[in-house]
């Protein structure tokens, strides 16, 4: 360890999250020293990671953009390149990049309660050397998800095929679709982009499903926002659509809790327009689930059913008997053959970093403490993690996790505490386990679950996924003073 490799504050992760918390800590905690440690060569995290075909928000850039940065661009769904020149902008536009340490990969993180310090191991991928970095706060910004590789089933067969078989995280810059048959498997976001972007050069896509997800089409312009921009001041007119999309956003995921039946029909009545009565919805389009059970994969200007319409692109509902060397056998007996496979099988999801953390050199198993206000660790002092909303947009959670950390920062500096551990009360003992995040069934989610921590039944143990109820728990007017979180 050396005195330039201590700080006050260390962010680690330079995607939205972790520049967002920049942000907030040069302008609310102006006093204290901090760093990024991103582990990859370029800021982004997903936006730089996934370079596949058609890669975009699934969200409106007015509300997975800044608070404080407007995004100006038309398109309010966005594609993967213009959100990552849009990251790139806010780095420099408020002086962040120069405290970017690209390369620097967090593999351990250690506390102290003697030295109230976190010590990171820390290597950096350019030199090969290991570095030692130390703070007094950390936070944790890196994602969800195991930058290592997605996830893929054990398909029986594989290793049969002779044709090329690709993961969307692993998108090799060199492949050539043109031309080609291509069977797509998967039927969640990154499928139902991938399917119509690659169908565009490609003979023909076969998007290959177990199950159906529930897909709608949504212009990729939103006329609010061009109408305000037209008005009134930039950064006005983009707070009200900011506000309006939010606001939406919140209702819609409230009504499929409500009424799932009711947003069921209008979203399977939204598919029948695009793709008529002839076509066998009930299939290849309607889930098992109801609506926000899992996330809805939205496709823009409905260009997956152009491309199904136009003959480009079938849909294939069956489950997977095993692969053969000319592609995929069916359940059904029918061989679908492919010169290119595509695994849109998901994710790997990760608790922090997968960092290996200790307190006083004892292991930390997150799946053991408690969440406290859906952003720190029972007994895990001064850390605050980051974890989007699966219903709404990422940067509303990262925005509120960054400034509740920024008051508590100033609140230790005023009072002198080194430390800040959410402790269980006494009358917390006999609370319920409940799921970190309840009432969703995406797979990533399902076969990860036991690793996260615990939710209770009562604030502050709760990691509700409703970014008015997040808004309440952690505003300004309520005491960081709570009788949980223990300062010292």
């Amino acid at each position: 360890m050396t005195e330039e490799n201590d700080f006050d504050v260390i962010v680690v992760g330079a995607g939205i999250s972790g520049i967002g918390s920049a942000y907030r800590l040069q302008k609310e905690c102006p006093d204290r020293s901090f760093v990024i440690l991103e582990g990859r060569p370029n800021l982004g995290g997903t936006w730089d990671l996934f370079r596949y075909p058609g890669i975009r928000s699934d969200s409106d850039m007015h509300t997975l953009g800044f608070s404080f940065k407007p995004w100006k661009a038309a398109k309010s769904i966005a594609d993967g390149p213009a959100i990552l020149e849009y990251l790139e902008e806010t780095v420099d536009e408020f002086g962040i990049k120069e405290k970017i340490k690209f390369n620097h990969h967090v593999s351990a993180a250690e506390w102290s309660n003697k030295k109230a310090r976190w010590v990171l191991k820390v290597s950096n991928s350019e030199t090969g050397e290991m570095i030692e970095y130390t703070c007094n706060f950390l936070l944790m910004c890196s994602g969800y998800y195991s930058y290592k590789s997605g996830y893929t089933p054990s398909f029986e067969g594989l290793e049969t095929y002779s044709g090329q078989i690709v993961h969307p995280q692993e998108w090799p810059e060199d492949i050539d679709y043109d031309s080609k048959n291509v069977v797509v498997i998967g039927s969640g976001a990154t499928a139902v982009t991938l399917v119509p972007a690659m169908a565009e050069s490609a003979e023909h896509v076969v998007m290959l499903q177990r199950s159906p997800s529930y897909v709608v089409a949504r212009p990729d312009h939103d006329p609010f926002a061009g109408l305000l921009r037209k008005i009134m001041p930039e950064k006005i007119a983009y707070y009200l659509t900011r506000k309006k999309n939010i606001f939406a956003q919140n209702y819609i995921y409230k009504m499929t809790r409500k009424d799932p039946e009711k947003i069921k029909e209008k979203l399977l009545s939204g598919v029948r327009m695009a793709l008529g009565s002839e076509y066998d919805i009930e299939r290849h389009f309607t889930p098992s689930y109801n609506p926000w059970d899992e996330r809805l994969c939205l496709v823009p200007n409905g260009d997956l059913f152009k491309s199904i319409r136009d003959g480009k692109v079938s849909v294939v509902t069956e489950s997977i008997e095993r692969f053969t060397q000319e592609g995929v056998l069916l359940k059904t007996g029918e061989e679908l053959k492919a010169d290119i496979i595509v695994t849109a099988t998901g994710l790997n999801l990760v608790t922090l970093g997968e960092v290996e953390f200790r307190v006083d050199g004892h292991p930390v198993d997150f799946s053991e403490t408690w969440i406290y206000k859906g952003l720190a660790y029972s007994d895990v002092p001064n850390l605050i993690s980051t974890f989007g909303y699966i219903n709404a947009s990422w940067t509303l959670r990262a925005d509120i996790n960054s400034s509740y950390a920024c008051r508590l920062l100033n609140h230790m500096k005023k009072t002198g505490a080194e430390r800040a551990t959410p402790r269980l009360r006494e009358s917390d003992a006999d609370m319920p386990q409940r799921n970190w995040i309840e009432g969703f069934s995406s797979g990533y989610m399902k076969r990860s679950m036991s690793e996260m921590p615990k939710q209770g039944d009562r604030e502050p143990w709760l990691n509700t996924q409703d970014f008015y109820e997040d808004k309440k728990m952690l505003s300004r007017n309520t005491s960081l003073e709570d009788g949980v979180m223990e300062f010292v």
